[in-house]
């Protein structure tokens, strides 16, 4: 298996450097000043609108629009669909980082990238909702993974632009809280378009542009048109692919713990409304109504620990022990459905995991960009590392739906368990972060 990643020594093509307002490296203020109080301000919500698309959309009503075309294959359809999909982001990121870092224009390098995105992911996500076979939705669906990456990997480049390393664990919180509330709340508001997905994708199309524009407006960034652009050099990016555990071993465990964190917990988040159904037991009309009530259980817990997880990882200076804490948890929730495969087993489950994965995002980020490579291509080696996130979302629902229609899906909470243990055990070989 290839493993992938940012670059794994310093590029020699020179991307955007810094903006003159980033903090030096060895003299960052710990302090907050009115702009980085915007930018915080506004991190939540442009995160809650990016991440409401996927949990609406990959959660729930992509879920029920091929349970509505084909309802006998829709395990296999939703595998292939989303498969396919995640594999296009897998792409898509560390090039949108890429081509975010060569942009020159008078808004920054990010700020067209994250609107231009919004604008056509959103359109893609309007042309999804006309589609009637699962070659339509699938066609639109990789449009829309596309499009919004090329808005969601500019978007993770804003923090180590702008944030000093000292508050980066308290900024990392927010953009995990906004994450999980943004991955919640679309399950919950997504339900409400249960019966009506096309008006609803149509919803989401335009909340993420309205919010991801204001974030912008409200965050302008220095017109970098005089600033120097080497040329491409194919060879140097697609070594940008791999992970040499030899020269950047720190890098390379925090990938693979960041890989294997969400590839155990999406076994499971990914299939919900089918595990409703099929393993617990529920008609479809309850799976639907059960759905926005773990979702809110999820958030409620969610917000106490990441609120408490980050501020408090920047202040005892520590990141790893707080993953390792986090996939004990996440181990913890899944074992709950297999002791109690029914609704109440799954509320506890979406309790206790909205706990342990809010604290995994709260430092998570943090621990990632302390460890990048490179200090200047900020966007494409986080674009890259994002992989991790996005490459568990082309593997687990392959492999999810290969295994809950070969083995039933109680098979699916053990796996996970494995998968969460050895990513919480695969940051400690880290080094350079406490």
């Amino acid at each position: 298996m290839l493993f992938l990643s940012a670059s794994t020594r310093r590029s020699t093509v020179t991307h955007s450097p810094l903006p003159t307002d980033a903090p030096a490296q060895g003299a960052e203020p710990a302090r907050f000043n009115r702009k980085l109080g915007v930018l915080l301000g506004t991190l939540l919500p442009a995160n809650i609108a990016m991440f409401m698309v996927w949990g609406a959309t990959a959660s729930l009503l992509l879920s029920l629009q091929i349970q509505e075309i084909d309802p006998k294959n829709k395990e296999t359809n939703l595998s292939l669909v989303l498969t396919v999909g995640a594999f296009c982001a897998m792409i898509a990121q560390p090039l949108a980082g890429l081509v975010s870092d060569r942009t020159r224009s008078r808004f920054g390098p990010r700020a067209p990238w994250i609107v231009g995105g919004a604008l056509v992911g959103g359109l893609a996500l309007v042309g999804m909702g006309l589609g009637t076979s699962v070659w339509q939705i699938m066609i639109a669906w990789i449009a829309v993974q596309i499009a919004y990456n090329f808005a969601q990997g500019p978007l993770s480049a804003v923090m180590p632009d702008r944030v000093p390393s000292p508050l980066r664990g308290t900024f990392s919180a927010i953009i995990g809280l906004g994450l999980m509330l943004g991955m919640v709340g679309g399950q919950m508001v997504g339900s409400q378009f249960a019966r009506n997905i096309p008006v609803g994708y149509v919803f989401f199309a335009g909340i993420a542009l309205v919010v991801l524009t204001l974030f912008v407006v409200l965050n302008p960034d220095k017109d970098n048109r005089e600033r120097p652009r080497e040329p491409f050099n194919l060879r140097v990016f697609l070594s940008g692919f791999w992970v040499n555990p030899v020269k950047h071993p720190d890098f390379f465990w925090a990938f693979t713990g960041r890989l294997l964190l969400n590839a155990g917990y999406l076994m499971v988040s990914t299939y919900m409304i089918f595990i409703l159904q099929e393993y617990i037991g529920v008609s479809k009309e309850r799976a639907i109504e059960l759905t926005p009530q773990f979702a809110l259980l999820s958030m409620a817990a969610l917000l106490v620990s990441t609120l408490v997880a980050g501020p408090l990882s920047d202040k005892l200076r520590r990141r790893r022990v707080f993953v390792m804490v986090s996939a004990g948890i996440l181990a913890l929730a899944l074992l709950i459905p297999l002791l109690m495969p029914n609704e109440g087993g799954m509320a506890l489950f979406s309790l206790v995991s909205g706990f342990g994965f809010g604290i995994f995002q709260s430092v998570d980020t943090a621990l990632i960009s302390e460890v990048l490579p490179s200090k200047e291509d900020f966007a494409k080696d986080l674009g890259v590392i994002n992989i991790a996130a996005t490459l568990p979302q082309t593997l687990a629902p392959a492999l999810a739906g290969i295994i809950a229609l070969s083995f039933g899906y109680a098979l699916l909470f053990p796996i996970g368990i494995v998968l969460v243990i050895l990513g919480g055990l695969a940051v400690i070989p880290v080094r350079s972060v406490r």
